[in-house]
């Protein structure tokens, strides 16, 4: 697509950000490459596979090798993340012999940042390179069937924050303006965590989890709501990343940690510090998940 001087104001209103050859150049598209270059010049790794870690969840760093690290600050576009328990860094390096990009530490909508903050480091992960996700979160346990510390691998979510990561202009070299969600997250991923699951003894389940906005847990009668809808778990992350990522073209895997059960039958109150220790603690289960699939991609 070309623009001409008279439909310059025209297309800047529909999203064009800046004319390079006379052609049209998205801002968001302009936003990540910018920050990809900026990456490019300080780490010679090329990542096939980009993983997200949740809170309580950065084990998986520990089993990077030829690491190369990038603090968020350093990279244009990217938003400061204000959750104690993550470090704001790019981590490059192998992991099972693959090259790897870890975020290790994200965005969360009620940290106040847009959706499109939120949802950046994907997208810059996409430009340089990865062609499989993985994400991980804590989540609250919503199946009888569920103890804290079990494992679900997300087979479907549902997304209840009010907001969609691509609502607004689109650009089509970064996606399709109507992507279809029929299976956001892959099957041969999913099939590859069951088994590595299998092969060590890892309490794991198939679940639907459910994204709300957060800060604050669910009442009793938000979780009986959640439940009913077919919520296997409920959780403040992953689903923008996760839309995005089907947006760009990714092949994704979801798991979450399960760290407290929250069926209105057996709710009792929990304290943020009790969910960060119960991840923690699963956190092993995590990594040997994590790193026998990225071995099998």
């Amino acid at each position: 697509m070309y623009c001409s001087e008279a439909s310059l104001p025209v297309r800047r209103a529909r999203g064009c950000g800046w004319i390079e050859g006379g052609s049209c150049m998205s801002e968001l598209r302009r936003k990540i490459d910018e920050a990809a270059d900026v990456v490019r010049k300080k780490v010679k790794a090329k990542p096939t596979v980009a993983i997200i870690l949740g809170t309580g969840l950065g084990g998986v760093v520990k089993e990077i090798g030829r690491q190369e690290r990038i603090p968020y600050a350093e990279i244009p576009g990217f938003a400061k993340p204000t959750v104690a328990t993550h470090a704001g860094e790019m981590v490059f390096g192998e992991l099972s012999g693959k090259p790897v990009v870890v975020m290790e530490g994200r965005f969360h909508y009620y940290e106040g940042h847009s959706m499109a903050d939120v949802t950046f480091p994907v997208r810059v992960a996409r430009a340089l390179g990865a062609t499989h996700l993985i994400v991980s979160n804590a989540a609250g346990g919503l199946s009888p069937q569920f103890d804290a510390g079990d494992i679900m691998i997300i087979e479907d979510h549902i997304n209840l924050m009010g907001e969609n990561p691509l609502v607004g202009p689109n650009d089509d070299e970064l996606g399709p303006r109507f992507p279809d969600m029929f299976e956001p997250y892959d099957r041969e991923m999913l099939r590859l965590a069951e088994e590595a699951a299998l092969r060590e003894g890892i309490r794991a389940h198939r679940g639907v989890y459910a994204a709300l906005t957060g800060p604050c847990l669910e009442t009793r009668a938000e979780y009986r709501f959640l439940r009913a809808i077919g919520a296997d778990a409920v959780g403040m992350s992953t689903v923008p990343e996760v839309i995005v990522a089907v947006h760009a073209g990714f092949k994704t895997l979801g798991l979450s940690c399960i760290t407290d059960n929250c069926t209105p039958e057996r709710l009792k109150p929990v304290k943020i510090a009790e969910i960060i220790a119960i991840a923690t603690r699963a956190e092993p289960k995590l990594t040997k998940i994590v790193t026998e699939v990225v071995a099998k991609l």
